[in-house]
């Protein structure tokens, strides 16, 4: 199943895609758009060219488990591209991504403007590397049970 990972921003919304196997994760790109209704569409776009069957969206809870005014927002991304396509989004817990991102960009020595251009996109193909592993899992765990 075709499987993109949203890390949705207020400015920069980064976007990872799988292959149909689930086996790679790859960054897909950056939408540079402040304007939800105007990210939405631009994501709606990206599903439909693609061929996306669900999205992931990235859930920023805080460090205590609790969900504050990111998370809610990602919450209504969720549920609005939902209501738009008709597909399964699922909400992913995505702590820790970006410096997770942050760290993988310090270890390849991409610094300056290009960090700023590729770190979202490489938080979500975190994102979806996380999920890719779960759904793995919980197939393992279906086949052995």
């Amino acid at each position: 199943m075709k499987i993109m990972a949203v890390d949705y921003g207020a400015a920069r919304t980064g976007l990872a895609l799988c292959d149909r196997t689930e086996f790679l994760a790859s960054p897909l790109g950056v939408i540079h758009e402040k304007d939800f209704a105007k990210t939405m569409t631009q994501i709606v776009y990206t599903v439909k060219e693609y061929g996306v069957e669900a999205i992931v969206v990235g859930y920023p809870l805080n460090m205590d488990g609790s969900a504050g005014e990111k998370a809610q927002l990602c919450e209504r991304v969720a549920d609005t591209l939902r209501k738009l396509l008709g597909i399964p989004v699922e909400l992913w817990d995505e702590r820790q991504t970006t410096m997770q991102a942050a760290g993988y960009l310090n270890q390849t020595n991409v610094r300056g403007k290009k960090r700023k251009e590729v770190i979202d996109e490489v938080a979500a193909t975190i994102i979806l590397e996380s999920y890719l592993a779960y759904r793995k899992n919980q197939k393992e765990k279906a086949e052995n049970a």
